[in-house]
């Protein structure tokens, strides 16, 4: 394990880590009166674009909320179909993700997952791991709950095989036994589209201090521009981290 995590974002108006709850395929297919895994077709191919907007737009790291622990609970034949799109969309684009030198990562209890899937991403994720330019990471079978039980034995763990001092109180230390651990940034700026507020067990610890954009736009229809629009928000927030404006910018202070 590295001993150190990504340096935080340096000031810009592009964030280095966006972060994606991907809402409203199944009220975009029932709109048009279709069945509910259409959208999540749909939504699939929208990942495609968002993938590639974010290349474009030079933002490191995207990282997407694919399947919660919650979505267990849906009916059985949709979260079927589900796994079969993962799968599905792996099988097609891992050839793009090397193509393009995008590394893939994942987070979450990812060893409940179908093998057939399990397969896949073991697959893509070595076929992607030498590439650091860019990173997607998928969150699967992923809930922040179960990552802060997953960390806090790993890390009780660690510290009855006397890798870790009990009285080490930092974050930094514990951080790195999330599952987004030293490789991954904390997020920049969450983004939850549907029109829904809330952040659904998403990476709550690591988005302490993210800037948060909430669009109405269902998934399946949020594009580049929907993505260039959450950024330029982005770009006009003044990001504190607990400082006062005036300690931000000197010039303020004259």
């Amino acid at each position: 394990m590295s001993s150190a995590r990504p340096a935080p974002s340096s000031p810009t108006t592009i964030p280095q880590h966006v972060a994606i709850i991907m809402d409203g395929n199944g009220r975009w297919a029932k709109q048009r009166g279709l069945p509910r895994i259409e959208g999540h077709r749909r939504g699939v191919e929208t990942v495609r674009t968002i993938i590639d907007a974010t290349r474009e737009l030079g933002i490191r790291y995207l990282t997407l909320y694919a399947f919660s622990v919650e979505n267990w609970k849906r009916p059985q034949d949709e979260v079927g179909a589900l796994m079969s799109l993962l799968e599905y969309f792996l099988k097609r684009e891992t050839k793009t993700l090397v193509k393009n030198r995008v590394r893939l990562l994942t987070i979450g209890r990812t060893q409940d997952l179908p093998e057939v899937v399990r397969k896949q991403l073991d697959a893509a994720i070595a076929a992607t791991a030498a590439f650091t330019e860019h990173t997607l990471v998928l969150a699967l079978n992923y809930g922040s709950r179960t990552e802060v039980i997953d960390a806090a034995r790993a890390y009780a763990a660690a510290v009855a095989a006397g890798k870790e001092k009990l009285n080490d109180n930092s974050w930094e230390t514990f951080s790195r036994y999330l599952y987004t651990g030293v490789h991954i940034p904390d997020p920049d700026l969450v983004i939850r589209t549907s029109g829904e507020t809330r952040v659904s067990n998403f990476l709550l610890l690591q988005s302490a201090y993210a800037e948060f954009v909430f669009t109405p736009v269902l998934w399946p229809d949020f594009t580049k521009a929907e993505l260039a629009s959450a950024v330029d928000v982005f770009s006009k927030r003044e990001r504190r981290f607990g400082q006062t404006s005036e300690q931000l910018s000197p010039a303020k202070r004259a």
